[in-house]
């Protein structure tokens, strides 16, 4: 393990209060992947119901970010991001009420990835979590910073420390703290899924499948699917890891290469899989979420979505029982909401695609915005009521969730489109829409008058 640039473990469990920086995060912030409860939700109300035909008006603007898809988190009046600078990977804080930069902290060389999509720079969503901030490299080096200046507290190499093996694609994980612990996913053979002290980076556990897991035959239970039981389970994909409580049991669910896997909170040990939501070429990207007694997760590719009930079964085992898949929610990377009962996301994945809405509890199609040209295949995310939804080409739209049809509140194109695809999520916090593209961070005001 590398400790942090002051050079002893002491300065590294230094109480935060000794920092002279304290937190002060609002209900409002966003201070992580897909918001303060990780399901893409906002905690926010009094915005803008509908869009003026511009869109609305634009609070403020940077440049030099560098590349990457990276999603910026909010806290404690900071904006906290992920990008290049030169041949570097960096992290930066800017200013939440003008984007100014306050600080920037190189991670060392950019990784070297073999595809040719997203190797502009990362993609992680840096975790803020009171006078801390946790992120992931490409290359898989995991590092703890001082919120207030950008000092490194300390690192591992999910890579060298811990086993894990460098996805195609590279890492895009945005790591998830939970209490006293940091759950990331290294994908190695001994250590598909971790828990870290936050403090120091030091090992809780290592959770791994069982053997008669990890290499159980193919099984299908209904004819012409992919079943629950289709080779190994291990191998980090691009996924990010949630904490749930259901049937009785605190625990992590995470999409691996090959399957869903739920591993118990207190000690890394395997709960269950379900396989038919991860495509055979190990692509899964979207998040998983659980609402209403079930867990949820999709992929592209020829996969689809799929949803299972937890429940206890014999000698305490946690039984995952699938309810409904459909092909109909082939989720690529832009992530999924619900509300009020039903499922909102894009279906669809390199050939493009389009906006769905399923029955949340039976998996049935409600609406298909499918060659109907007004909301093509994007990233999503849900504040006061309306869904936010950013299409790959950069135009960003305003949807009112409605059961029978697709009802759109409003929309507008971005100025200075990069020529990547937009892939970086929307993010809303605290009366403000932001919008990265690579080089470039939008900031609009959204907060009704």
């Amino acid at each position: 393990m590398r400790l942090g640039c002051f050079g002893t473990l002491l300065t590294i469990v230094l109480a935060p209060a000794a920092c002279g920086w304290l937190s002060t995060a609002t209900a409002n912030d966003w201070p992580q992947w897909q918001g303060p409860d990780r399901n893409s939700i906002s905690k926010e109300t009094g915005l803008l119901q509908e869009w003026p035909a511009d869109g609305p008006p634009l609070a403020w603007r940077i440049d030099g970010l560098g590349g990457g898809d990276s999603a910026p988190s909010i806290a404690d009046g900071r904006i906290y991001v992920m990008g290049t600078r030169g041949d570097e990977e960096v992290v930066r804080a800017l200013s939440e009420k003008n984007g100014k930069e306050l600080w920037a902290t190189p991670l060392g060389a950019k990784f070297p990835q073999r595809m040719p999509q997203s190797q502009e720079g990362p993609g992680c969503t840096p975790t803020v979590d009171g006078n801390r901030i946790y992120v992931i490299d490409m290359g898989g080096d995991l590092t703890c910073l001082q919120a207030k200046d950008g000092e490194i507290v300390w690192q591992r190499s999910l890579t060298k420390d811990l086993g894990g093996q460098v996805p195609m694609w590279s890492y895009r994980e945005s790591p998830l703290i939970d209490g006293d612990r940091l759950i990331c996913t290294p994908g190695g053979p001994d250590a598909l899924l971790v828990a870290l002290n936050k403090s120091n980076g030091e090992t809780i556990w290592k959770s791994k499948l069982p053997e008669n897991e990890a290499a159980r035959p193919a099984e299908s239970p209904m004819p012409g699917r992919r079943g629950f039981g289709r080779g190994p389970g291990g191998g980090a994909a691009y996924s990010s890891v949630i904490a749930i409580d259901a049937a009785g049991k605190k625990q992590y669910v995470q999409l691996t290469a090959k399957t869903v896997v739920g591993v118990a909170a207190d000690d890394g040990r395997f709960l269950w899989r379900y396989d038919a939501p991860a495509n055979s070429s190990g692509i899964n990207c979207s998040t998983p979420l659980y609402h209403d007694g079930l867990v949820f997760a999709a992929s592209a590719y020829g996969a689809g979505g799929g949803a299972v009930k937890l429940s206890k079964g014999a000698e305490g085992k946690i039984v995952a029982e699938e309810v409904y898949f459909s092909k109909r929610m082939q989720n690529h990377h832009g992530g999924m909401v619900v509300f009020d009962g039903a499922l909102y996301g894009a279906n669809g994945g390199n050939g493009g695609g389009n906006l769905i809405c399923l029955d949340f509890a039976t998996g049935d199609v409600l609406w298909d915005e499918r060659g109907k040209g007004r909301a093509a295949k994007g990233s999503i995310a849900l504040a006061d009521g309306r869904i936010y939804y950013r299409v790959e080409d950069g135009a960003m739209l305003l949807i009112e969730p409605n059961k029978k049809e697709y009802v759109e509140r409003g929309r507008f194109k971005q100025p200075d489109r990069s020529r990547s695809p937009a892939w970086a999520h929307p993010v809303i916090a605290n009366g403000k829409l932001y919008l990265r593209d690579q080089d470039l961070l939008l900031c609009y005001d959204i907060k009704a008058k």
